[in-house]
């Protein structure tokens, strides 16, 4: 059955950010597509799409929204290790470990799709244009947690804080969901302190200084980076490891 144009805008995300890491074939899109297309799931705000220790039996691809990797201690502490966004994929290949070993939370409302394993396994059997996007995100995946252990065990707050904005203004870029120098900033600065390693009040403090500096603008849920190349200077940031360069 044919993909629709209101279907294709669903499905949109997903394919210009696997694109962006490896060009897929006209029929590895369509494939993919269809398949998105009858996985479609919704979640409200808050709510664990999977928790540590579950089985993995599906890749979860999302399509809108906002959604976070953390770990929680024993004592209710919680660490964000990562943000998910709108055509990256939660979990390619977690199915061949045998439980999850974090888990994965909504920041906002979103709209993701669920592949079973032997589905996903056999459209990446299809196609090596498939199978190679899928797994250099993988590769990207480790690549960004390694920043982010960089960013907490040596960048000072006021980096930390400036280059998680500059990588989320880049991972959103490939997927259409920067408007000029701006992007939608929708989560809270709790969150935004579980992902920096700093306390809110800490957090806060931190981002009046880039305000203060000039160099950004957080209002009404968006964020605008007023000098981007001045932002990353700030933040010691060089994009290499998001690899938005395909090899030719």
């Amino acid at each position: 059955m044919p993909v629709s144009t209101l279907d294709r805008s669903v499905t949109d995300p997903v394919i210009r950010r696997l694109n962006a890491l490896r060009p897929l074939s006209a029929e590895a899109s369509s494939s993919l597509e269809h398949a998105v297309l009858e996985g479609l799931q919704r979640a409200g705000s808050g709510e664990d799409l999977i928790s540590e220790g579950d089985p993995v039996d599906s890749v979860r691809i999302v399509l809108s929204g906002w959604l976070c990797r953390y770990k929680t201690l024993e004592d209710g502490r919680r660490q964000i290790v990562n943000f998910i966004f709108p055509g990256e994929t939660c979990d390619a290949h977690a199915f061949l470990l045998a439980v999850m070993d974090h888990s994965i939370a909504t920041l906002t409302p979103v709209v993701y799709t669920e592949i079973r394993r032997a589905r996903f396994e056999s459209l990446v059997a299809s196609d090596r244009s498939l199978a190679e996007a899928f797994w250099c995100e993988t590769l990207l995946n480790g690549a960004i947690q390694r920043e982010w252990a960089i960013n907490l065990g040596r960048r000072v707050a006021l980096e930390r804080v400036a280059h998680l904005f500059c990588e989320i203004f880049e991972r959103l870029r490939p997927v259409g969901l920067v408007d000029g120098n701006s992007c939608i900033m929708p989560v809270t600065q709790m969150d935004l302190a579980d992902a920096t390693g700093l306390s809110v009040v800490h957090l806060n403090r931190t981002v009046q200084e880039l305000r203060a500096a000039g160099l950004i603008v957080l209002r009404e849920r968006t964020l605008t980076i007023s000098d981007l190349d001045a932002l990353k200077d700030a933040a010691l940031f060089s994009p290499s490891y998001l690899h938005l360069y395909r090899r030719k």
